[in-house]
């Protein structure tokens, strides 16, 4: 039994108009600059928020010009908006794990993004090239050495995926760091040289020891933490295969029913913690979430 997704996962839902044609536009960026908002994140990746409303500073408190060591975020609300790591911020501080469902779709993807970029800034001031330093350019979106080689922004690709028997149940795992009734999809990282789906069911194998068929693709959603792309899937397995966890990931893993499952999707999320519960799910940030409720909305 074949399903797609029945929303957007939350955080590809983004609605910032990144405006690619000024980032090379030194004039344009800052022009800019002297009215636009600044996002200060720290290294845990929180931010300010007063009054549920996400804080932007003005960029020009910062520097007379744009700040190598900030990033272009795009345009909205007819300014530039950037955003700059601040370990000294102070306030009322969240992140986007925690906020990120009652943020509407701009303040979400303005999040998503700057955290993804930052993250990458953090750990790229040496060129993967040759060893030597680099400096940022075109706001933020690539770095160059002295000679001008020029590097882009790193994305992880990582697959995600709903194993189903093709009937009423799902396969749901726990990771050992995980509280003890809080399970969710598998996933894993895909490799050199590897297609998506052949990472699908290298990954179910490795981790689960099932062997996976029938895998189609459902979308995809951006995971900033720290720089990571999600790519949702589903597969059927037999339900009567051993469970093996090889690589030592996954603490354990159960065949749950549709029925148990919308029952703890109607509870809410793990953020609850109920007492006695034998399933928690992932909150809505995560594509998770999104999978296993289209999933079980099934008839």
């Amino acid at each position: 039994m074949s399903f797609q997704l029945n929303a957007i996962p939350l955080l590809s839902r983004a609605a910032v108009d990144r405006a690619e044609e000024i980032r090379a536009d030194e004039n344009a960026l800052k022009e800019g600059w002297a009215k636009a908002g600044l996002l200060r994140v720290n290294r845990r990746g929180q931010v300010r928020f007063e009054g549920g409303a996400l804080v932007l500073d003005a960029a020009a408190e910062l520097s007379a010009e744009p700040s190598p060591a900030a990033v272009f975020l795009g345009v909205g609300d007819g300014r530039h908006l950037w955003a700059v790591r601040d370990d000294e911020l102070s306030g009322a501080l969240t992140d986007l794990r925690v906020v990120a469902g009652e943020l509407d779709d701009f303040t979400a993807g303005l999040l998503s993004t700057a955290m993804a970029l930052l993250n990458w800034h953090d750990k790229s001031g040496f060129s993967a090239y040759d060893g030597t330093t680099t400096v940022s350019v075109k706001g933020g979106w690539s770095r160059v050495t002295e000679t001008g080689h020029e590097e882009f922004p790193r994305i992880d690709p990582a697959v995600i995926c709903l194993i189903h028997d093709g009937g009423d149940r799902v396969l749901l795992a726990r990771q050992h760091a995980w509280p003890k009734t809080l399970f969710s999809l598998l996933a894993g990282f895909v490799e050199a040289g590897e297609s998506l789906e052949r990472c699908v069911a290298r990954e179910m194998r490795e981790e689960v020891g099932l062997d996976v068929r029938d895998i189609h693709y459902l979308g995809s959603q951006p995971w900033p933490f720290p720089r990571s792309l999600m790519l949702g899937f589903a597969a059927v397995a037999d339900p009567e295969q051993p469970l093996t966890f090889s690589d030592g990931e996954i603490a354990e893993a159960h065949w749950f029913t549709r029925a148990e499952v919308r029952e703890a999707l109607a509870a809410g999320d793990w953020s609850g913690q109920r007492e006695g519960a034998r399933l928690l799910l992932p909150g809505s940030i995560s594509i998770a979430r999104t999978i296993v409720e289209s999933w079980a909305a099934l008839d």
